[in-house]
C-alpha cells in the first residue's frame, strides 16, 4: 500500500478531531444538543464537555503531526488509537449495562467506533511502515559499509 492513502486518511481523522474538540470548547451547549444520541447519555455538563473537547484536540495534534512527522507517527498514532478505542469501548459498555438502547451503537459508529478502527488501523500500519523502513534503511547501511 502506498503511504498516500494512509496519511490522507489520517489527516481527514485529524481535521476531523480539530473541527470537532473547537466545537466542543467555542459552544459546549450547541454540540450537546447538535450531536445525535449525546443528550440520551446524561444531562448536559459544560465542564465535561469542554474536558473532552481538549482530548479530541490532541487527539487531532496526534493525527496531523505524524502526517508530517513518520519519526513520531507509531507513538502519535498508537495514543490516538488507544484513546479512540476506550471511548468507542465505553460506548459499548453503555450498552451493556442497560444506559444506553443497542440503537446507540449504530448511531453513534460514523462518530465513534469507526474512527477508533480506523486509527488503530492506522496505528498498525505506522508501526509495519516503521519497521519496513528500518530494514531498508539498515540494509542500505549494511550495503554501504562492504
Amino acid at each position: 500500500m502506498s503511504r498516500h492513502l494512509p496519511l490522507t486518511l489520517a489527516a481527514v481523522l485529524g481535521l476531523a478531531s480539530a473541527v470537532n474538540g473547537a466545537f466542543m470548547l467555542i459552544s459546549p451547549a450547541n454540540w450537546y444538543f447538535a450531536v445525535p444520541g449525546v443528550t440520551t447519555t446524561g444531562p448536559f455538563n459544560q465542564h465535561f464537555v469542554r474536558d473532552i473537547g481538549l482530548i479530541f484536540l490532541l487527539v487531532a495534534i496526534a493525527m496531523l503531526t505524524g502526517v508530517f512527522r513518520p519519526v513520531a507517527r507509531v507513538s502519535l498514532w498508537s495514543a490516538a488509537a488507544l484513546w479512540l478505542a476506550g471511548h468507542a469501548l465505553f460506548h459499548f459498555w453503555e450498552v451493556a449495562v442497560g444506559i444506553c438502547g443497542p440503537n446507540a451503537l449504530a448511531q453513534d459508529f460514523p462518530a465513534v467506533t469507526l474512527p477508533a478502527i480506523l486509527t488503530t488501523v492506522l496505528a498498525l500500519w505506522a508501526w509495519r511502515d516503521a519497521k519496513r523502513s528500518h530494514r531498508t534503511h539498515s540494509a542500505g547501511n549494511s550495503l554501504a559499509a562492504q
